[in-house]
């Protein structure tokens, strides 16, 4: 049986090669720092969680949730409130955000990416800030 880490290396590396159309559309615009410079990584693995897209440099995720996402909204909150307590940043939009609005998207993360925030204390949850953010 192969390690955990190892298993969710596999999974992130079958999710870039899977990804969905929406996906695909996003990851055309951040790819190679097209957005203000930023590096982002698509299907990045932070702790037992893969984040869809994810500016390590400046502690940014960008989360798609697609209609199944309705469902997952516990989960949900407990992956962001995770990767919050890891430093970082989360931005979520709708898969129709991206279809319908991508430059108001594109927007969202060039102003996250331009005011980064400070890493929160240890052991303390940031507050949240807009309805995108968490």
């Amino acid at each position: 049986m192969k390690p955990k880490i190892s298993r969710l290396r596999d999974r992130a590396r079958r999710l870039r090669r899977d990804q969905t159309d929406v996906e695909r559309r996003l990851w055309a615009r951040l790819r190679a720092r097209r957005l203000c410079g930023a590096k982002f990584r698509r299907q990045h693995p932070i702790g037992n969680y893969i984040a869809d897209f994810c500016c390590v440099e400046r502690h940014l995720v960008v989360e798609l949730d697609g209609g199944q996402h309705a469902v997952q909204a516990e989960a949900d909150r407990r992956r962001s409130a995770f990767l919050v307590r890891r430093g970082y940043r989360v931005l979520r939009f709708w898969d129709s955000d991206i279809t319908e609005e991508i430059e108001a998207v594109l927007q969202v993360i060039a102003e996250a990416l331009s005011n980064p925030h400070p890493s929160p204390l240890p052991g303390r949850e940031r507050e949240k800030g807009n309805p995108q953010q968490t």
